[in-house]
């Protein structure tokens, strides 16, 4: 019986940890993303920079089962949803700086450092 809940456990912890590292990963990915545009002085649309000249362009299929995997592209899946992250009309993209700091990305908290 004690061996029935604690493999019921494991399972449970396991399949919690499934739903919340990926999650946490991407969080800590998004400061990443924003300072990769900083860098690269993509800030507003006369800025704009494509995705390979940020060097966010996703790996390929070869390169995935040989590393780990880039949250950069879920986090900047995530800023541009959030609209900080914008294409231009040419697909280029670039940080909106007032948006950044309209949003709770733009806040120091213990997961942006």
């Amino acid at each position: 019986m004690k061996e029935v809940l604690i493999v019921i456990l494991l399972i449970i912890i396991a399949m919690v940890a499934m739903l919340f590292i990926p999650q946490w990963l991407t969080k800590r990915a998004i400061p990443r993303v924003i300072r990769i545009f900083r860098e690269h002085n993509a800030i507003g649309i006369k800025n704009a920079k494509t995705v390979d000249e940020l060097g966010l362009r996703p790996r390929g299929m070869m390169e995935q089962m040989f590393r780990r995997r880039d949250y950069k592209q879920y986090a900047l899946t995530a800023l541009m949803r959030a609209e900080i992250i914008q294409i231009t009309e040419d697909g280029r993209l670039y940080l909106s700086e007032e948006k950044l700091s309209e949003s709770r990305f733009g806040r120091p908290t213990p997961y942006f450092r």
